[in-house]
């Protein structure tokens, strides 16, 4: 089924998710890197793109944002594939790429795959009959270009709506309370990280994972740093696993400010906490981490923790939808303790 499965991921959590779901299905699949152009994520997808073709998996790069003229290069590129494809697996129903990329196909068999948290907000959007928007700009009023790429995003969500003739499944390690009506779900239990890498070695002291919700513009940063200082010197943490999409200035002044050795993983911290040395604590704000680790460390003695986040970091203008949606991730995941 390689040359009429076709996989569309833009960040390493997907493509790892993307192996999860060909694992559990026992599928192989033509993979397309839609990239992006933080250098990053870039290296991170590149070593995950090595592990697909170790599973067997054709990997095609697209420097699909290379330009003013690579949206058109890359979606004319893949139009005869696309019309041909008999399943299409995705992992950011969110993304304008992605819903434009959905209008084409003909695919009868979708497959949606965990991008974070965020596949939370889309089964809940999905439900309402709602049009897709990101968690953290919910409530907000819709600009020019949301109003532009309106008729896409509709058409997406019509075509990620079960209807006879048409599959739509979901392969997710989070919480699903709400699953539309017609859509199939799986759990994702992390079996090919599990039987690919560990069990790890375990260290004394405690790790730290970072969050981005300063980069989004959810958190204030003064607040942040205070917040990671406090956690760092209650629970002796001593490394800060970065998240790729954390600016360079922020990861100086923790560094500074902290004495918390900063670590930029070149893998999903899924794969980087199976193959070790870990802590035998992990501190998360409230992120996809606090869902996927008790699963990808079951039975490890790894203990996760989540902290919080308090109204009062959040910045002026984040919308009650985000404050609500935070507390959500931290309340609903399994196999945490709060602190």
């Amino acid at each position: 089924m390689s040359s009429s499965t076709l996989c569309f991921v833009e960040s390493p959590v997907q493509l790892l998710n993307v192996l999860e779901w060909a694992h559990h299905d026992r599928a192989t699949a033509t993979v397309v890197v839609l990239s992006p152009n933080d250098p990053m994520t870039r290296g991170q997808l590149r070593r995950m793109a090595e592990l697909a073709r170790g599973e067997g998996h054709v990997v095609r790069w697209e420097e699909a944002r290379g330009g003013a003229s690579a949206p058109f290069h890359t979606i004319g590129g893949l139009a005869g594939a696309l019309r041909g494809a008999d399943r299409v697996v995705i992992g950011d129903p969110f993304s304008r790429y992605v819903q434009l990329l959905l209008t084409i196909t003909r695919a009868r068999d979708l497959v949606v795959v965990d991008d974070g948290t965020a596949t939370m907000e889309f089964v809940s959007q999905l439900a309402r009959g709602e049009r897709l928007v990101r968690w953290h700009r919910r409530g907000g009023r819709p600009g020019p270009r949301d109003i532009a790429f309106g008729p896409v995003s509709s058409a997406a969500r019509r075509r990620l709506t079960p209807r006879p003739g048409r599959r739509v499944r979901l392969f997710t390690s989070m919480p699903v309370d709400e699953a539309p009506d017609g859509v199939e779900t799986a759990a994702n239990d992390y079996a090919w990280t599990r039987a690919r890498f560990g069990p790890p070695r375990l260290t004394r002291g405690a790790d730290l994972v970072g969050t981005s919700l300063v980069e989004t513009g959810v958190v204030d940063l003064e607040r942040y740093l205070e917040a990671v200082r406090g956690l760092a010197a209650a629970h002796g943490a001593t490394r800060y696993f970065a998240h790729r999409r954390e600016s360079a200035e922020k990861l100086h002044r923790l560094a500074v400010e902290t004495g918390l050795q900063i670590v930029r993983p070149d893998l999903p911290l899924e794969l980087i906490a199976r193959r070790g040395p870990i802590g035998r604590t992990i501190l998360s704000f409230p992120s996809t981490v606090v869902h996927t680790l008790p699963i990808a460390l079951a039975g490890t003695g790894v203990k996760v923790a989540v902290c919080e986040i308090d109204p009062a970091w959040l910045k002026q203008g984040v919308s009650d939808h985000a404050q609500g949606f935070l507390a959500g991730i931290a309340g609903s995941a399994r196999g945490v303790r709060t602190v």
